[in-house]
């Protein structure tokens, strides 16, 4: 059975499609519960300059055992490894928990040889994909049928970041909240930025992974403009964004879009990819394929943090200045002079 099959059918139109968006976008739910989300680039202490091969690293995965903290371990598809929090009371229980168990997957790579980079990019090795996911190899192709191979492959194999999960707040509140999170963001960019090198070379930026996502589809990596509700904003991002990939088995095929299809046209029937028209979980699908700095997912989920040793202080400093109202009202006066400068931010830092 394909996945489409079980997702209810085809969706109605555009408005079926936005609504299913909107919906899907920010749930009420007070501040507090903090989730977080560290990737790392994996080095072969023998070899630092080698990627180290799938099958190594898959089976040194499989192998752990449940972590103290009850983070999830995923792998990215340069190799990186990512640990995935359950969401904390507050930030410092999420930092703590995080923080165990990072400490237990460190003692278990170094006993195989292998250490972990906190750092936004990589900055020894060129990009090369060692997952061979499907998803993957999609997207590859799909980033080099729309005239960004280099970033598409930097973005998915060179670059690691600490994101931070925060609640979307009572309803009267969010606008504000998503602005606020918005206008921090060149901000923290620059507070954050930890990856001045990519593959051997200095690149003139001090946050090199952001001028990665930068230099990808800013229909799909762009921030939002903050000039409406932004869960009708985000909805119209997502049926504006080009569809990336078509999944079309329940064991994980994919087929890449090789043009830009709005998912908009995808869902009217103007363009029909993999031969019909989509279901609802091929657009909840779609929105896993969108990377903006700030992502709705019911949650806010804050994107823009380079990967860095510092990253409890990053996570810690970004809850406290959306989640703390006082500290949320001085953050916004203060970012006012540079909200957007989000490539000056990028190229220069703190500077």
């Amino acid at each position: 059975m394909s996945v489409h099959d079980e997702q209810l059918g085809e969706l109605a139109g555009v408005d079926e499609a936005r609504e299913h968006v909107r919906l899907g976008s920010l749930a009420p739910a007070a501040p507090g519960p903090v989730g977080l989300e560290l990737e790392a680039h994996l080095v072969d202490l023998q070899h630092p300059r080698r990627r180290v091969p799938w099958d190594r690293i898959t089976g040194l995965v499989d192998r752990l055992g449940p972590l103290p903290g009850r983070s999830r371990v995923t792998l990215e598809p340069g190799g990186q490894v990512e640990l995935s929090g359950p969401p904390g009371d507050d930030v410092a229980a999420a930092v703590a928990g995080l923080r165990a168990d990072s400490a237990v997957l460190r003692s278990e790579l170094g006993a195989a040889g292998l250490g972990l980079a906190p750092l936004g990019t990589d900055p020894a090795r060129p990009a090369a994909r060692v997952s061979p996911g499907p998803r993957y190899a999609a997207m590859e192709e799909h980033f080099a049928a729309v005239g960004c191979p280099v970033a598409g492959a930097a973005m998915m194999t060179s670059t690691a970041s600490v994101q931070v999960n925060l609640e979307a707040g009572a309803p009267g509140g969010q606008r504000d909240r998503v602005a606020l999170a918005h206008a921090l963001g060149p901000v923290l960019v620059a507070v954050s930025a930890s990856s001045p090198m990519l593959a051997g070379q200095e690149t003139g930026w001090t946050s090199t992974r952001q001028q990665v996502w930068g230099d990808l589809d800013q229909g799909r990596c762009g921030p939002l403009l903050g000039r409406r509700d932004p869960a009708d904003e985000w909805a119209d991002y997502a049926l504006a964004a080009p569809v990336m990939l078509v999944r079309f088995t329940d064991a994980g095929g994919a087929e890449p879009v090789s043009g830009r299809v709005p998912f908009a046209d995808w869902v009217t029937g103007r363009t029909l990819l993999g031969g019909r028209r989509p279901s609802a979980g091929d657009l909840d699908y779609h929105l896993t394929t969108l990377f903006p700095p700030v992502r709705l997912r019911g949650f806010l989920e804050i994107r823009y943090l380079d990967a860095g040793p510092a990253w409890p202080a990053l996570a810690a400093v970004t809850a406290t200045l959306l989640d703390d109202p006082d500290a949320a009202d001085a953050a916004a006066a203060a970012c006012l002079p540079v909200v957007g400068r989000w490539t000056a931010a990028a190229h220069h830092g703190l500077a």
